[in-house]
Parts: C-alpha cells; structure tokens; sequence
C-alpha cells in the first residue's frame, strides 16, 4: 500500500495522508489564516469543518467521501449545538462518528479529525 502525505503544518503532522483507498484527515481546529476564530462552539464547528473539507480537497475527496469521525468536545455541554452545525455539513447517509469530552492544547471548543474512502 502506498501512503502519500497531503499539506503543509507548523507543528509536526500532514493535514491529511493517502494510504491506498482511504485518506486520513489529522484534527482540524477552528483557525483560519493562523488565528483561533472566537465565538462558540456553533461558530467553531463551521469552521472545522471547513478545514476538514479544505484537507480533503487537498487529496481529491469531499465530505461525502468520510466514512468516520472523531469529534472532541471541550465541554459536553456544547454536544447539541455542535450537533445542529455537524448535521448541516452531512444531510444524509452521515458518517460514523465517535465523540468525547476532554482538554485540547489550545483554548477552544471542538476538534474534528476524519477518515475518507476513495479507490484510486
């Protein structure tokens, strides 16, 4: 199986990575241009998920091509308003979906990475 890395990062990980059929999107984090976007976690998850879509575009695939996601929330009380926004970005046939509560390194609210299937 061949693995080709996607994207450039300043700390050390590839925004995504090719392995054969599936393509792997590292956690994406609610920046833009180098800077946390501020707002809540609504505000938050449309941005990562725009990120995710961005690290997805760089292989060639879309948000219809994720097959699973691992969602990390800051606050388990943010679960239905991240909820609300994740739903919109996957109207239909969602992909599976892990999400738990914990600290992340930056002060924010929501984490997303995914994973992708698309044959060669």
């Amino acid at each position: 199986m061949m693995k080709t890395v996607f994207g450039q990062s300043h700390v050390p990980l590839s925004p995504a990575v090719r392995a054969g059929d599936f393509v792997y999107v590292s956690g994406q984090v609610p920046v833009r241009d180098g800077q946390v976007v501020a707002g809540d976690v609504g505000v938050q998850t449309r941005v990562v998920m725009d990120n995710v879509a961005a690290a997805l575009k760089l292989v060639g695939c879309d948000l219809s091509d994720v097959v699973k996601t691992f969602v990390i929330l800051t606050d388990r009380k943010d679960f239905g308003a991240f909820n609300a926004v994740y739903a919109t970005f996957f109207p239909s046939a969602p992909p599976a979906r892990t999400t738990v509560e914990a600290g992340l390194m930056i002060d924010i609210t929501i984490e997303i990475e995914a994973i992708a299937y698309k044959p060669l």
